[in-house]
């Protein structure tokens, strides 16, 4: 029987907190959704924990976009939503993305971020408001859509930096967004990591010389 949603995963080297994050996703999995995990060749035992846990597990080309594309191509379902491995759906997203693509090719949820940081709601706000007002989704939204918009758009471009901002752009010319305003909750390690406001400039500089056609390798480099 071919699943109404699918879930698609990408994973690399998440091994630390891909059980919980694939465990909570077992009351959509009991209502009909695929869960499909596209590993990139981790060297840790991600694989191995997925398995038991999701309908099916893919070996794909090691890049985010490669590992997406993947999973889709792994699945018939007719409905598409892309998860990663640090992000956490609201309850019944299932049912939420049902009605959203009822009535638009593609979407995506509001974020909220977890960790330390004062500064975390605020982001998150701005990210949101920034979403409305331009049409552009974020990998960490959990972008959603029907597979003929995925594939009308010709899926995820093969770059390794930006692959969520540029499939966004060719979504947009089908339609604008569904604006979901439940939130799915994502990790902020990154912002800790780098630190908050280090992080935002960066991402800022890069998404700007995006705009401005950057080659998204060079872009990566300076990501990494």
């Amino acid at each position: 029987m071919t699943p109404r949603l699918a879930i698609v995963m990408p994973v690399l080297d998440e091994a630390a907190g891909l059980a919980a994050t694939l465990q909570a996703l077992a009351p959509l999995r009991a209502r009909g959704v695929e869960l499909v995990v596209a590993d990139g060749g981790s060297r840790d035992a991600s694989a191995a924990i997925a398995r038991p846990l999701a309908d099916r597990v893919i070996a794909a080309p090691r890049g985010r976009a490669r590992q997406m594309n993947a999973g889709a191509a792994a699945t018939d379902a007719p409905r598409l939503l892309f998860l990663h491995a640090d992000t956490r759906l609201p309850e019944r997203a299932d049912t939420l993305v049902d009605a959203a693509l009822a009535e638009r090719a593609w979407g995506r949820f509001d974020v909220r971020i977890e960790g330390g940081s004062a500064w975390f709601p605020l982001i998150a706000a701005l990210m949101n408001r920034r979403s409305r007002w331009t049409g552009i989704a974020t990998g960490d939204q959990a972008m959603f859509m029907t597979r003929a918009a995925f594939d009308s758009a010709g899926g995820f471009p093969d770059q390794p930096l930006m692959e969520d901002i540029e499939l966004s752009r060719r979504l947009k010319r089908l339609g604008p967004p569904a604006c979901l305003r439940a939130r799915v909750a994502t990790s902020g390690r990154r912002w800790e990591q780098r630190g908050v406001w280090r992080t935002i400039w960066l991402m800022w500089r890069l998404r700007y010389a995006y705009w401005r056609g950057a080659d998204p390798a060079r872009l990566a480099a300076l990501y990494r």
